[in-house]
């Protein structure tokens, strides 16, 4: 990492009044030198606030003195959440997708984190492996909750091979001790078929509320498996593995209640669509902490398309404690053309697991003239079926067959910073297309506004 490096002044704000430009590397605060941006967060909390700058091109660093009030925000955007350097992942996991990706994407795909501070800020999983004592004792200190655990399996020797690294079989006393401390924290189990799921999984769950109850969730991942995997023991899960694995959960669900009084044991949205079964209700889920893990997020759509639930008051636990942590990964904005093009018709493209559930929400709200078509994962193959992983090389070939007078739509979801996982942008594709954010609301709005253009120029 670069260091602190200024993106952004807010206007009106203590900082906008001082000698701080765009560009500027923020050395120290009050003294000392933070290295991320929670640290940077409290530093700047009271009100008096020195900053130590350099600019490119002068050779002398300038202090800056801000004078504000106790708590009130400085104003200042930084380029990035860690200042020093991302601690990286020293795992080399059977599983991992970044070992599953092609080679030509964007970088930062490739980056794999182990890294806390990102747990808490972007809800990243650690395993755990590279977390010490002093990392422990900064957590307990700055109350740095919830944290997202990966633990995949409790046996010691199995976690060990499925990580490849041998700190896999102890790294969970960190969980212990984090639960103990009151650290709120969510943890998952990417099920890998004939690795840890069967009787390894009951074990894990079984562990999970007897050594761990004070675990808030525990999400069951189905393994994604893209047609660049060099494992041999990694393949998809077939439909009565899915059963299996729903069925566990449903179990496991009754037994949190019936011993803890609430439920914490899910199965992710995607096994559910593996079974051939419907996911569950929105009534089933509390939040959507787990959200990336696919806990609720159909749930979640469906009521908010028909307007039971705004899909936005549920939140999904990142950037819980930190304003102004900027955006990373695949978190960017999204970005693209939010433009409605007129049509004769409307066209929603999306992921092979979507398509199914857009086709029934929109036949029971009426919107029967509204075509759904599923883009093939060829680029990555495999089964991978998210709409969030759709690249614009495969939704160039859809679109191809699509007349140019159809209005066509796309979640905002496969964006990121307004460019697709292989790198093409909007202005790559063969003809134009419209975002819509991924919220079932949103989505709603869109068709009606233009179900309402069409009635009017008719």
């Amino acid at each position: 990492m670069s260091g602190a490096r200024i993106s952004a002044i807010s206007p009106s704000s203590p900082a906008a009044q001082c000698d701080i430009a765009i560009g500027d590397v923020l050395v120290s605060v009050n003294g000392r030198q933070p290295t991320d941006i929670i640290e940077y967060q409290q530093l700047i909390d009271g009100p008096e606030v020195i900053l130590l700058l350099q600019r490119d091109g002068e050779a002398l660093k300038r202090r800056v003195r801000i004078v504000k009030d106790a708590g009130q925000p400085l104003g200042l955007s930084i380029d990035s959440a860690v200042f020093d350097r991302i601690r990286t992942c020293d795992n080399h996991c059977s599983f991992c997708f970044i070992y599953q990706l092609p080679k030509g994407m964007r970088r930062s795909l490739y980056v794999k984190d182990d890294d806390f501070r990102l747990s808490f800020l972007y809800g990243n999983y650690t395993t755990l492996t590279r977390f010490t004592e002093f990392d422990l004792e900064r957590v307990i200190e700055e109350k740095l909750s919830p944290l997202y655990v990966s633990i995949h399996s409790t046996n010691p020797e199995l976690r060990a091979d499925m990580l490849r690294n041998p700190r896999g079989a102890t790294s969970l006393r960190w969980l212990r001790e984090l639960l103990k401390a009151g650290v709120e924290v969510h943890a998952q189990l990417v099920v890998c078929p004939g690795v840890n799921d069967g009787d390894e999984l009951e074990r894990t769950l079984i562990d999970a509320l007897s050594l761990y109850p004070e675990l808030t969730s525990v999400a069951l991942v189905p393994v994604g498996v893209s047609a660049f995997s060099l494992e041999s023991s990694m393949r998809s899960h077939e439909v009565e593995e899915a059963l299996v694995v729903v069925a566990l959960a449903e179990r496991f669900q009754q037994l949190s209640s019936d011993l803890l009084g609430r439920v914490s044991v899910f199965a992710s949205d995607e096994f559910y669509l593996v079974a051939g079964l419907t996911p569950p209700s929105a009534t089933k889920f509390d939040s959507l902490d787990q959200a990336e893990n696919g806990i609720g997020l159909v749930a979640a759509f469906v009521e908010s398309f028909t307007g039971a639930r705004d899909m936005e008051k549920l939140g999904t636990g990142f950037f819980q404690s930190v304003d102004g942590a900027p955006a990373w990964g695949y978190r960017a904005e999204h970005g693209g053309r939010e433009d409605l093009d007129r049509g004769d018709a409307v066209v929603i493209i999306t992921g092979e697991y979507a398509q199914p559930i857009l086709r029934g929400l929109l036949d029971d709200a009426g919107f029967t003239d509204v075509e759904v078509i599923a883009v093939p994962n060829d680029y990555f193959g495999g089964n991978i079926k998210v709409a969030g992983l759709i690249t614009g090389v495969d939704l160039a070939k859809t679109l191809q067959g699509i007349p140019e007078s159809t209005v066509c739509l796309i979640p905002d979801v496969c964006l990121s910073e307004g460019r697709f996982l292989d790198g093409l942008t909007l202005d790559d594709l063969p003809r134009p297309v419209t975002t819509v954010r991924t919220t079932g609301q949103d989505l709603r709005t869109t068709l009606e506004r233009s179900r309402h253009e069409r009635l009017v120029r008719s």
